[in-house]
């Protein structure tokens, strides 16, 4: 057992905890851990309100500390024993070996000495939660992939083949098509005549199999649809074919000649996608005609064109020359000027300071949720207005200038171990007046974007309880003849 007379120094201990100790520097009545008390107060306490001080209830082995009185002694005196407790509990915690996970992260202000530091390692995030009550559901979703400017188009196997010259002038099969890339090339390809049967480049099959898929690494295929087949002979005439049929080069022997059939000259892709960056239909035109060993090596030409979904191409009136009948094309070239009306150019310099979707709310915490609204600060909205000397001028504009956010921040929690707490967060718009350009001049507008961070933590004060009154009335005729 140990007996104490005066304040106890254990900081960091269980044994330098008290819960009722609520005034500084002043004896809190029946508070038998409060180390402002002396033997004057004891004299007066009638128990102890808090007989038992224990730490963290989690751990396997904690300390405790009992306090109680000790009347007998003249004055009385404060007896406490510090004794071990263990948790009956399987799942508790053995031993602590993250020391700095007892407390909170003391924030870190900046200042001029560690300000580059500070920008140096913060790389920044985006914070973008969801209640995790309402959409749990949504946040199981992964993020849909999409085709971007340049990607390769993907098929099942591997991706779109688009011949095209690379070093030379040869046909290479290995170039990808790309998305959103049009293009139009030729280029030769050296084949035997015997052997045209068995090369995959002059076969219809070798363009029209793949399937692309719709997305990248989507499991959704887009088959490749014939739309026309043209066939060409030997002296250039053109015939379209009734149907679609995927042909396949045949080798006929004429006299002392041998000709091959069916042989693959033009490929016209055209795609069909979405501003999604889908693709939802692929078409492809073939011409298709006979070679015989007086035009070999092969000259071939491939074509691929992107149309966006819900969009017509312009109708034509001939390729290249007019036909009867049809109208003949016209238009007219609009006004073009570099003037924009002042309403315009504030609302897109607005547009630009406010940026995508500005947020209502700031979380006052760092690990605040989202389902919390209440919890969270409102954004402020100011709007000021500056007029110069020559806004009395009636062509005068009113253009947004700056927007100046100012977040207000305080300290809370224990004194020991203070977390930063944002209270207030203004957004001022701050707009100027400018004379409008005359027609053919330019003018440069500055506008800045500034965030200042103050800390309106209030300092430590000491807390005292009022005074006693007396709540007493004198009887009606208390004074009663004198008064």
């Amino acid at each position: 057992m140990i007996t104490a007379h005066c304040s106890l120094d254990l900081l960091g201990s269980v044994a330098a905890l008290c819960v009722c100790d609520l005034s500084p520097a002043q004896c809190d009545v029946n508070c038998c851990c409060d180390p402002d008390c002396s033997s004057v107060d004891f004299s007066v306490f009638s128990a102890c309100s808090v007989p038992v001080v224990t730490g963290d209830s989690q751990f396997c082995s904690q300390k405790a500390v009992i306090y109680s009185l000790n009347f007998t002694a003249n004055p009385p005196q404060r007896v406490f024993k510090l004794v071990e407790q263990i948790s009956p509990s399987i799942f508790c915690i053995h031993i602590t070996n993250y020391k700095p996970a007892l407390s909170f992260i003391n924030p870190e202000v900046p200042d001029e000495n560690n300000f580059d530091t500070l920008m140096k390692t913060s790389d920044g995030f985006t914070l973008n939660a969801e209640s995790d009550i309402s959409f749990t559901t949504k946040l199981d979703i992964p993020t849909t992939a999409k085709y971007k400017y340049g990607v390769p188009l993907q098929t099942s196997d591997s991706f779109l083949r688009f011949p095209s010259s690379l070093t030379s002038s040869l046909c290479t099969d290995n170039n990808p098509a790309a998305f959103l890339v049009n293009q139009a090339v030729r280029c030769t390809r050296k084949i035997n005549l015997e052997q045209c049967e068995e090369i995959e480049a002059l076969s219809m099959a070798f363009y029209s199999s793949p399937e692309i898929l719709r997305t990248p690494d989507s499991r959704t295929k887009v088959p490749i649809t014939v739309q026309s087949v043209l066939i060409q002979s030997l002296n250039k005439t053109l015939t379209r074919r009734e149907d679609t049929e995927v042909l396949q080069p045949a080798l006929v022997n004429a006299g002392h000649f041998h000709l091959c059939m069916n042989v693959v000259l033009e490929v016209k892709y055209s795609l069909t996608y979405t501003d999604r960056g889908e693709v939802t239909k692929a078409d492809l035109s073939f011409l298709l005609g006979t070679v015989s060993s007086v035009v070999v090596p092969l000259q071939q030409k491939f074509e691929i064109h992107f149309l966006q979904e819900n969009t017509k191409p312009v109708p034509l009136s001939g390729n290249p020359g007019y036909v009867v009948g049809l109208p003949l094309a016209a238009g007219f070239q609009p006004h073009k000027t570099g003037a924009l009306p002042c309403r315009l150019v504030a609302q897109k310099v607005k547009n630009l300071l406010w940026g995508q979707g500005f947020p209502d709310y700031v979380a006052p915490f760092g690990n605040s949720q989202a389902q919390d609204v209440l919890d969270w600060v409102p954004i402020h909205f100011i709007t000021q207005s500056f007029n110069r000397k020559h806004s009395v001028l009636q062509d005068s504009c009113q253009l947004p200038g700056a927007l100046v956010i100012e977040v207000k921040w305080t300290k809370y929690g224990s004194l020991l171990n203070p977390q930063a707490k944002i209270v207030n967060v203004t957004a001022n718009l701050i707009s100027s007046s400018f004379p409008e350009a005359s027609s053919g001049n330019e003018r440069t507008i500055l506008i800045s974007t500034a965030v200042t961070f103050v800390d309106v933590s209030a300092p430590a004060e000491a807390g005292f309880r009022a005074p006693p009154a007396i709540n007493a009335r004198l009887p009606f005729n208390f004074f009663f003849p004198f008064v």
